[in-house]
């Protein structure tokens, strides 16, 4: 299949290297190649049954020139363990353009390196929702979001809770050296069916769409087998409760309880997850906001301030006590080596 693709090159000086590119490229099966010098771009057509990105990348390379990439930062929602985050790097690796993706589960977010006009962010996030999962570019997302989604769960929480505490309270019914009484309502099949449909498919819904994500990428989570656990629990109890009141099943098994009280757990977990993935975020925001931003650079043995990067090897620093910097360096007094002090 054709394809067309306008990437950057870097490195080219004069005419001579535009020329050497483009006979370079238009060698290989399947290409056809025209390198702009002025804009340091090259249009290439390609079959991409023939050869692919990275051979085109790998063929500039050899020839003594640079693909241009940039980095895409991404924030990404649904991952649940660390097979997700390795799930989705493996997926984005695969995209033609990629040269690399790390996932963060904690941060929740991805760090990619692509080289324009192989691929685009666009198709970067059309990827990620495919495997099952949101993403975002990561200026797009804003603390509140965050708060509202984490309030969210927390509202999911106290209603999973509020359902599954009267299943919670039949579970003393089976202890054996409990014979105190218990709300006839309670013990009520079809009552336990009730409360026990809601949890299963309205709170634990999510639990249901992100298992079918992950089947049909081939794939198992976490979600998958809660999945499952809960669903025999609840299923049994619901074919229980049929034969009790159609059949002349005297003594139905009932495991309402079971599936409720799973689903509430997990959601307890997860809620707590969230707190503490917020809470590590804000204390690396701080972290990250005691680095210092500039320096007191010595020129003509005058003092200038200037931003941390404008730093270079063989400038001289003029440091304050308790003054921070995030350089390595030597003091030309003591002649001992400062490090991120």
């Amino acid at each position: 299949m054709k394809q067309e693709a306008y990437i950057g090159i870097t490195g080219m000086t004069c005419a001579a290297c535009s020329r050497r590119i483009e006979r370079g490229l238009n060698r290989m099966d399947g290409v056809s190649a025209n390198v702009n010098l002025a804009l340091e771009k090259a249009k290439i057509n390609y079959d991409n049954q023939q050869v692919d990105a990275k051979d085109i990348a790998e063929k500039i390379e050899k020839l003594g020139y640079g693909v241009a990439d940039e980095r895409l930062d991404l924030a990404i929602s649904g991952m649940t363990c660390a097979a997700c985050a390795a799930r989705i790097e493996k997926g984005l690796k695969r995209l033609p353009g990629i040269l690399s993706a790390n996932v963060n589960l904690a941060a929740e977010t991805a760090a990619i390196r692509y080289q324009p006009g192989f691929i685009d962010s666009d198709a970067v996030l059309e990827r990620v929702r495919k495997l099952g999962y949101n993403a975002s570019l990561k200026n797009e997302v804003q603390e509140d979001a965050k708060e509202r989604a984490l309030a969210k769960k927390r509202n999911t929480l106290l209603v999973s809770i509020l359902l599954s505490l009267p299943l919670f309270v039949t579970m003393a019914a089976h202890l054996p050296f409990y014979h105190g009484p218990m709300p006839g309502l309670l013990m009520n099949p079809w009552f336990q069916f009730a409360l026990a449909s809601v949890v299963q498919f309205y709170i634990g819904g999510p639990f249901y769409v992100s298992a079918f994500r992950a089947l049909v990428n081939r794939s198992a989570n976490m979600d998958v087998l809660v999945s499952l656990g809960t669903s025999a629990a609840y299923f049994y109890s619901t074919v229980q409760t049929v034969r009790a009141q159609f059949f002349g099943l005297h003594h139905p098994d009932l495991y309402f309880e079971t599936s409720a009280v799973l689903i509430t757990l997990v959601l307890l977990g997860k809620y707590m997850e969230s707190l503490a993935k917020r809470q590590t975020t804000t204390a690396l925001k701080a972290l990250i906001g005691l680095q210092a931003k500039d320096a007191a650079r010595m020129v003509n043995d005058k003092e200038e301030r200037v931003p941390i990067d404008q730093i270079q090897v063989g400038d001289v620093l003029h440091v304050r006590p308790g003054e921070k910097f995030r350089l390595t360096a030597r003091s030309l007094t003591a002649k001992q080596p400062l490090t991120n002090r």
